[in-house]
């Protein structure tokens, strides 16, 4: 509050009109407002001064101005300045968010920060904790505000040691502001303004959950069944089947027309020239790519109208490697006069090749696969499929992507491998 004091020295009744004019017209009165006065007289008029509490006004001095204008003698208008001092305030608003957070070893936290005092302030951050099993890390650690302007700062908790098992554990903590004017001073708090810390929590969860626990135990107790009650129970199973297929079985009987025991198993029945059997013959045949002959002890093997005589197991390898975006043909040919007997067949991708392998005896196609499905694969038959001479065995490839091979590099093109493997016996007419 200050005081201005007016005196009329005209010859005349005068009124005068007070105003405060300048930076503290906002929030300055006069009391009062207007006054008269006879000639010779004066009067104290009083300005009362009420600057808010706002970061917009600033501490320091501003300038005060009072305008009198008399009623009668407007060109007499009058304009008194002098100055007036803002008292420096200090107040802090800080938000933490979240106020809770999970994690194994750390959080991440975010402060926010505004200047509600009227003076420029240097803030930094104090953390709290019972203990010291908590590491606190600010970025930034301190940040310069002026009257009403705002920042934020990350804040890092981190906790040394994980809790391995268990429930979670709750670790509280406190964060404050501290306020610091550019003299390196701590500047003191309004009491008014005066904050408690901000309080907040690191929920540190275990590495393993307890489900995890059940879930262990109950795979142990599996576990510990199968090596004590189901593998024997299963062994002792399998060593019984084991036992009953390596039981001798029954020699069969001769069948008619003259046949041997031995027909169907690779050894040729003969019959002599007087047309009297001349029993089986041991016989000796070479491997596809040669015509196999068969003798007995009354001679050579003869059947009428074309009959298989005595064979042996033989096998044959398609080694095809097909460029990418191609299609390439693998063939084996069955040798003349002779016929191929397939019971087994194994093909093998093992570069784990992408597109598709189709496999075919002569004119029939026995299957068509997509390579990617395997990286090998086996086929068996009981009753042998026959392939007879000058017809093929033939693999076709069609490769869309190389495989990887074991070496860890990709192939730059698809390799594929067909072994088939049966009787290979001889024809005579």
């Amino acid at each position: 509050m200050t005081t201005v004091t007016v005196r009329n020295d005209s010859d005349i009744v005068e009124a005068y009109a007070l105003e405060v004019v300048g930076d503290c017209a906002s929030w300055a009165t006069v009391e009062p407002a207007r006054v008269s006065l006879y000639p010779g007289t004066s009067e104290t008029v009083t300005i009362r001064l009420a600057p808010p509490r706002s970061p917009e006004i600033r501490a320091g001095e501003v300038a005060l101005g009072v305008r009198v204008l008399p009623a009668e003698h407007p060109e007499s208008v009058r304009v008194l300045e002098t100055t007036v001092t803002v008292e420096a305030f200090h107040e802090l608003h800080t938000e933490l968010a979240p106020r809770r957070r999970r994690g194994w070893l750390r959080g991440r936290y975010r402060l926010a920060v505004r200047n509600l005092g009227n003076t420029p302030v240097r803030v930094g951050f104090t953390p709290g904790q019972a203990g010291d099993e908590l590491g606190f890390a600010f970025t930034p650690a301190e940040r310069r505000l002026e009257p009403g302007e705002s920042t934020e700062a990350g804040l890092r908790v981190r906790r040394g040691a994980p809790v391995w098992f268990g429930a979670p554990v709750v670790w509280p903590f406190t964060v404050d502001a501290a306020e610091r004017t550019d003299d390196e001073e701590e500047t003191p708090q309004d009491p008014t303004a005066v904050r408690p810390p901000l309080d907040a929590e690191f929920v540190q969860i275990p590495v393993f959950p307890r489900w995890l626990l059940i879930v262990l135990a109950a795979l142990i107790a599996l576990l510990l069944a199968w090596f004590t009650l189901v593998r024997p129970a299963v062994r002792s199973a399998a060593e019984e089947a084991a036992t009953k297929a390596v039981q001798p079985r029954p020699a069969p009987a001769e069948g008619e027309a003259g046949q041997s025991p031995d027909a169907g198993r690779g050894a040729g029945a003969g019959t002599g020239a007087g047309g009297q059997e001349t029993g089986a013959g041991a016989g000796t045949a070479t491997g596809p790519g040669a015509g196999g002959t068969a003798t007995g002890p009354g001679g050579s093997a003869e059947g009428a109208g074309g009959t298989i005589g005595a064979g042996q197991q033989s096998s044959a390898t398609i080694d095809l490697e097909t460029s990418t975006g191609r299609t390439e043909t693998g063939t084996y040919q069955v040798p003349r006069d002779s016929v191929f007997q397939v019971t087994d067949i194994v093909v093998a991708n093992f570069q784990g090749d992408e597109g598709v392998l189709t496999i075919s005896f002569g004119a029939r196609k026995i299957t068509t696969i997509a390579l990617e499905t395997f990286r090998n694969q086996d086929y068996h038959w009981v009753t042998p499929i026959k392939i007879p001479e000058n017809d093929t065995v033939t693999i076709e490839v069609t490769c869309e992507k190389p495989g990887t091979p074991a070496n860890g590099r990709q192939a730059r093109g698809c390799h594929e491998v067909l072994h088939v493997s049966g009787v290979l016996s001889r024809t005579t007419q």
